[in-house]
């Protein structure tokens, strides 16, 4: 069982941006926005979600993230917007990643697992660290 924990960091936020992913308590991605736009917090807690399945490749795993609302956007919210062609009233925000990731997460054996952020969960933490790391590493470039 592989273990991955996950974060995402702006600042400002918006602002530049970055995500890590933890893979058995050592960084295995670190990205940011691909477009190198500025970006927000919530964007990059997705982009690092959907990395993480993206090198599970289907094999299972855990996935630890503090975004109570990306887990509960994949796990529910979005089959209902799937089944209204991917609309909701009032839009629905960052769709470029919720209609990547959704699919990702259905085909994986993945277990997404919600943690309260900066409270001393050691993979939290470093995956916290790491997200900050690329936030300043992608800035640079």
């Amino acid at each position: 069982m592989i273990i991955y924990y996950t974060d995402g960091s702006a600042s400002p936020n918006p602002g530049p941006g970055g995500f890590a992913v933890i893979k058995d308590m050592k960084p295995a991605v670190l990205g940011g926005e691909p477009s190198g736009a500025h970006t927000t917090n919530i964007r990059m807690e997705g982009f690092a979600i959907m990395a993480a399945l993206k090198d599970a490749n289907g094999a299972p795993c855990k996935i630890h993230s503090d975004s109570e609302f990306w887990i509960k956007t994949i796990t529910v919210w979005s089959l209902a917007w799937e089944k209204n062609g991917w609309k909701k009233k009032g839009g629905i925000k960052n769709l470029d990643i919720v209609m990547e990731i959704c699919p990702l997460y259905r085909i994986s054996q993945a277990e997404l697992i919600w943690v309260r952020g900066h409270n001393n969960d050691p993979g939290n933490e470093l995956a916290d660290h790491w997200a900050n790391q690329a936030r300043l590493q992608h800035n640079n470039n």
